[in-house]
């Protein structure tokens, strides 16, 4: 009789999540690998996902605290020093990134007695915000070894997570999507044999639809949340220009977000209200409908004055999986995968006459267009296979797993805050 897999414990901000449908494909993927896992959301969440329990967790627990941090702290005095002193001697970025990592802590102070009982082989944090801390804080109490992703988010938002040196320092191994995010983290200390870039993925490729004949009006789609890193503005104002250049179009922004309602008026303020329809929040089957009507997907990405930006959105691959043509600009990740004139088109965002002359070549243009989209295709099947990737995420767990446990142990217990 074979061995049980190892189980690896997934920590999630929330899962799952209607807009991380690529966090889903990756435990579909782990599943059909035959890992084990337990999975954890920290915010929300919960029930099953795919038939796999998923453990939420209950805030009121928070409460007991009371008793468990002084308990915890006496078992490992170092572990509440460091976090005090941090806490003393270092200002949070903003206050949601604040309450990310002390949700993260409650949750490693209120679970260690769990983890202790029941130990997974690995814990991994998909994000490298509460669930990094999380698996950091399981790792000072009790050793629990660690792999963490961190993201665009992560990395950049504020200037990027408040304690994310310390908790990535002890990390197997940190996992990002994107080459630029790999680069930003080296730059801040991982050593670049544990900084891998492992892209997202489809765990089915769509058919590859025909290119519509007679592309006029040009349909034109952009999905995304309705946020200032997605530089809508720029985009109504290409719309703009294409009207006042008298290519016909009819766009949609897929998405909902905090400006929606500032969008809705520049919209009508440029005169295109009637040829921009805001449809909202769409579930991913919508969303593929979407792309099966567009011609030309739009990205219009720009660094916010936050800091937060996109790596690579992973609706531009789907996009180029489906043969939707892609337009975007260069910021953050995207040019990963959008390569000018080879891969799709790539144009700043305040270049509205070339958004225009690109949009109307790739409007009759058939034989461009084709060498694009095969192109496109190309690079999916060879970056953004859901399977390889996961593959390949999951050849690192087992190389974490082959080092022998002692030595973790003892590297925690040398640790000092």
């Amino acid at each position: 009789m074979s061995a049980a897999p190892p189980v690896i414990a997934y920590l999630f901000t929330t899962f799952p999540k209607n807009t991380e449908t690529f966090l889903q494909r990756e435990i579909i993927a782990m599943r059909q690998h035959g890992v084990g896992l337990r999975i954890y959301s920290l915010w929300g969440g919960g029930g099953t996902f795919r038939g796999l329990p998923v453990a939420s967790f209950n805030k009121w627990r928070l409460l007991t605290l009371l008793w468990m941090i002084p308990y915890e702290s006496w078992r490992r005095p170092a572990v509440l020093r460091q976090v005090l002193h941090g806490l003393f001697t270092r200002r949070a970025p903003s206050w949601i990134n604040f309450w990310e990592n002390m949700l993260g802590a409650g949750f490693a102070c209120l679970y260690a007695r769990e983890f202790r009982k029941n130990p997974p082989a690995l814990v991994h944090a998909a994000w490298g915000g509460a669930p990094a801390t999380a698996a950091w804080l399981l790792w000072r109490l009790d050793g629990h070894r660690y792999s963490a992703g961190a993201h665009a988010y992560d990395i950049y938002e504020h200037g990027g997570d408040w304690w994310l040196e310390e908790k990535l320092a002890p990390a197997a191994f940190v996992h990002t999507s994107t080459e630029m995010g790999r680069r930003t983290l080296i730059e801040r200390g991982v050593p670049a044999d544990r900084a891998l870039c492992i892209r997202r993925g489809l765990d089915r490729l769509p058919t590859m639809k025909a290119l519509r004949a007679g592309r006029s009006p040009l349909h034109l789609v952009c999905v995304a949340r309705l946020v200032e890193k997605k530089g809508l503005d720029h985009q109504l104002r290409i719309y703009a220009a294409l009207h006042a250049a008298g290519v016909p179009f009819a766009a949609r922004i897929v998405g909902d977000g905090p400006l929606r309602a500032e969008l809705e008026r520049l919209a009508g303020h440029l005169g295109i209200a009637g040829h921009v329809t805001f449809t909202g929040h769409l579930p991913q089957h919508e969303v593929w409908s979407q792309l099966a009507w567009a011609d030309v997907l739009l990205h219009t990405g720009v660094i916010a004055p936050s800091g937060d930006r996109d790596g690579l959105p992973n609706v531009i691959p789907e996009a180029m999986a489906a043969g939707v043509l892609v337009v975007t600009s260069p910021a953050a990740a995207t040019t990963e995968a959008v390569t000018q004139g080879i891969t799709g088109y790539v144009v700043p965002v305040t270049q509205s006459a070339d958004w225009v002359s690109a949009l109307r070549r790739l409007s009759h243009d058939d034989v461009f267009a084709e060498k694009l989209r095969a192109a496109a295709r190309r690079w999916v099947e060879e970056n953004f296979d859901a399977h390889k990737n996961a593959r390949r995420l999951l050849s690192h767990f087992e190389r974490t797993l082959a080092v022998p446990a002692a030595e973790t142990a003892a590297a925690v217990a040398t640790a000092t805050p």
